[in-house]
């Protein structure tokens, strides 16, 4: 397969070039934070994210905020899930959660109470529809009491879904209790490749949830694909992007399936003789960028595409994309406060986790503590490193002139290491560097991962983790 230039009219050249990507493709962070969350401690605790917020407070911030609600209940092992969930059918279990996570946004509210401004919020998962329409109902009505949500043109409140667990009915409800934006989990139409998954989901099913958005008035609908799961070649991947196409979805995600059986025990039950080899997911790979450019959507990095007319693509044509736990956003200012087990929050320069496991959740908050059990605290080095990262997986470029405006350094000294890696990096055709700007090429834009792993001082001081997944 040689390399070939994928463009749609107006859109940014992307360049598949299919031996670079055999020769760089490695194992890496996706950098939807930086330090990566490996990276946190758990010297970092419950009284350091309290003096990051006296902090947020003492400077009189008056950007929104941002929520990220975590439900992690599933009725069934999807096998190639690598979230944070509980498989059960124990209805009483999201009873008690809740009570839990109410208590939990009790806490937070009261610390908030002043900056309680909200235009972004997400439901993730596990299944954040597997609660049911009540107690969704008292859910979004507690956050209400502490939190002041801007209205419905103004904010963009999301939740995933799996289509298998809803009617369109229920989409309708979804609509009337706030939500404007819509997740759909697909990872594939064929029988064979659902099957051996563990996930059965007609397209019927999935395109009458879409229909019912639609005319429920949901600003946006996404279908998240996976390429790499068992039994797929390139015949079931073009089947599947032509119905996905004929959906006409605002957003896709092609997401590159990670197969790590030693971190995720749902994993081993995928029979490995199924899975295509790394030519086959190349394959796959090229033709997805193809068909999706071709049918107009714009690639906004790594796995993302998003129609010229999305927020997604608005944003990153005005410079204003950003990245954080849930992917690309275009709230690139706002403090992210999270709830629930696992949940990771983003406030000041922290980051802060709450603790993974149910038991060690509710312990936490019987005693009358956020479930915090470890962060960190960006240093000077962080926030730099961070802001690079940021701008080059956002808007394949980075002003040098705007970094060194924007923190006491000169970059040619500062990163003199770097910036060694970085001109191997252009002689592989991967960008352009010179006094002013750093530019990534097409060729680049599908290997961003490893451009930003240049800056990246934890790989280079620390071991890499086993949990990476490959850069492409």
């Amino acid at each position: 397969m040689m390399a070939s230039v994928i463009q749609a009219a107006g859109v940014p050249t992307v360049e598949f070039d299919a031996p670079l990507i055999r020769k760089l493709s490695q194992s890496g962070p996706r950098y939807t934070s930086y330090p990566t969350a490996d990276r946190f401690t758990e010297a970092f605790g419950y009284r350091d994210y309290l003096q990051a917020l006296a902090a947020v407070r003492r400077r009189g911030s008056r950007n929104a905020l941002s929520l990220y609600v975590h439900v992690p209940f599933c009725e069934s092992i999807c096998y190639y899930c690598a979230c944070n969930k509980i498989i059960t059918k124990n209805r009483d279990k999201a009873v008690t959660y809740l009570s839990y996570l109410k208590r939990e946004i009790d806490m937070q509210g009261q610390l908030f109470v002043g900056m309680n401004q909200i235009e972004q919020l997400h439901f993730g998962g596990g299944t954040p529809t597997y609660l049911s329409d009540a107690q969704m109902d008292d859910l979004l009505a507690h956050l209400r009491r502490w939190f002041k949500f801007a209205p419905d043109e103004i904010g963009e409140y999301s939740i995933e879904v799996d289509p298998r667990t809803v009617s369109p009915e229920r989409i309708h409800t979804l609509r009337r209790q706030g939500f404007n934006r819509l997740s759909l989990g697909v990872q594939d139409f064929d029988p064979e490749v659902q099957a051996a998954v563990n996930r059965i989901q007609p397209e019927a099913q999935t395109v009458a949830i879409i229909d019912a958005a639609r005319a429920a008035g949901f600003r946006s609908v996404s279908i998240d694909l996976i390429y790499g799961l068992p039994k797929q070649n390139v015949i079931t991947m073009a089947q599947t992007l032509a119905k996905v196409i004929a959906a006409g979805p605002d957003r896709i995600a092609i997401y590159n399936y990670a197969h790590l059986p030693h971190v995720f025990k749902p994993q081993r039950m995928i029979n490995e003789a199924d899975m295509p080899d790394a030519e086959a997911k190349l394959d796959m790979l090229s033709l997805c960028i193809r068909r999706l450019t071709d049918a107009g959507y714009v690639y906004i990095g790594m796995d993302h595409f998003a129609r010229p007319t999305d927020d997604l693509a608005v944003a990153q044509q005005q410079g204003r994309l950003h990245r954080n736990f849930q992917g690309y956003s275009t709230h690139a200012e706002a403090d992210l406060v999270s709830f629930g087990v696992s949940a990771i929050s983003a406030v000041g320069p922290t980051y802060s986790q709450n603790a993974k496991t149910l038991e060690a959740y509710y312990a936490h908050l019987d005693d009358n503590t956020l479930p915090i059990v470890r962060g960190i605290e960006l240093n000077m080095d962080d926030a730099i490193r961070r802001c690079i990262i940021q701008m080059l997986m956002c808007n394949f470029e980075l002003s040098i002139a705007a970094l060194e405006q924007a923190y006491p350094i000169t970059f040619a000294d500062y990163f003199a290491g770097e910036i060694v890696q970085l001109k191997a990096l252009a002689e592989n055709g991967l960008l352009s560097i010179d006094n002013e700007w750093i530019s990534v090429s097409g060729k680049g834009r599908l290997l961003i991962r490893n451009i930003c792993m240049v800056f990246d001082h934890y790989l280079n001081t620390k071991p890499q983790p086993l949990r990476y997944s490959k850069t492409i």
